[in-house]
């Protein structure tokens, strides 16, 4: 197997949907994806790898001071940072972008849960679409050439990306469980009866269900949302929009196990996404 590099290798361990989806990118795109996606691993995973919330803002702080260095020609030492500084040159990625994903990510180390559904897709938003709108300056997506099909792509790369991560935050349920963590609003929760604490000590419990189905409804109006504008969407963008053919995956699982993400088939993620994005990119879909 050819060796790959220290990025695209995070991305292949970390974030493998992502990394499927980034080999329908030309090699040239592709590399820059796997930077900014690995740059996206880096603070994601700040919460899970820090026992203290002041750690993890003073790592959020290191990459903003990070993203500024580089701007300013002096990539600090970090495996990450040399093969995002040359995708940030390379495509002229919006500084901005980093920061706002960077502001959102602190929202990790509050203790008051997200308070309602508006709350989980401003969430989404800054994340997950921010993500996605830096992944379409790397594939070329160009608004002096296409104004109208460019904002198509943000568009449905946006709505793509809210149900991407709605979709991520339902079957990552046990795992913040287990570390006393919640992604689910708390409107959402206390209309479906689901008491958090007993979801922390207890693992599946009443409300759970209905609380992941309101979610995964939210994710399934975003797809379709995105999908309207399917005939707008230049090709170019189709790697950054691949995620919406595997989020369906990951809904009919989910809905087959009864809206339960603590379900073997809910976690499990198969060997068939490759296929459903070969599949789709083929077509031109996603």
């Amino acid at each position: 197997m050819p060796q790959i590099s220290y990025v695209a290798e995070q991305v292949r361990r970390h974030d493998n949907d992502r990394f499927i989806c980034s080999l329908f990118a030309a090699p040239a795109a592709r590399t820059g994806l796997h930077a900014v996606h690995a740059f996206n691993i880096e603070v994601a995973r700040t919460r899970e790898l820090v026992r203290e919330p002041v750690l993890g803002l003073m790592r959020l702080q290191w990459w903003r001071d990070a993203i500024a260095a580089i701007a300013a020609g002096r990539p600090p030492d970090h495996p990450v940072a040399a093969p995002l500084a040359d995708a940030m040159a390379r495509f002229d990625l919006d500084r901005e972008d980093f920061a706002r994903l960077l502001d959102t990510r602190a929202l990790d180390f509050e203790d008051e849960p997200l308070a309602d559904m508006t709350a989980l897709v401003a969430y989404a938003d800054g994340t997950s679409a921010t993500l996605a709108h830096l992944s379409l300056q790397v594939v070329g997506v160009d608004s002096a050439a296409d104004p109208a099909a460019a904002e198509a792509a943000r568009a449905a790369a946006r709505d793509v990306a809210v149900a991407w991560s709605l979709v991520g935050l339902v079957r990552a349920v046990p795992f913040h469980a287990r570390a006393r963590r919640c992604y689910l609003p708390a409107a959402v929760c206390r209309d479906a009866g689901l008491d958090v604490a007993t979801l922390f000590d207890r693992g599946p419990t009443r409300g759970l269900p209905a609380a992941a189905e309101a979610v995964a409804t939210v994710a399934r109006q975003y797809l379709q949302a995105a999908r309207g504008r399917m005939d707008l969407v230049p090709k170019a963008a189709l790697p950054v929009l691949l995620p919406a053919t595997i989020a369906d995956l990951y809904l009919q699982r989910l809905q087959a196990a009864g809206f339960d993400p603590f379900a073997p088939l809910v976690q499990h993620a198969g060997a068939g996404r490759l296929l459903r994005a070969a599949f789709a990119a083929l077509r031109g879909r996603y």
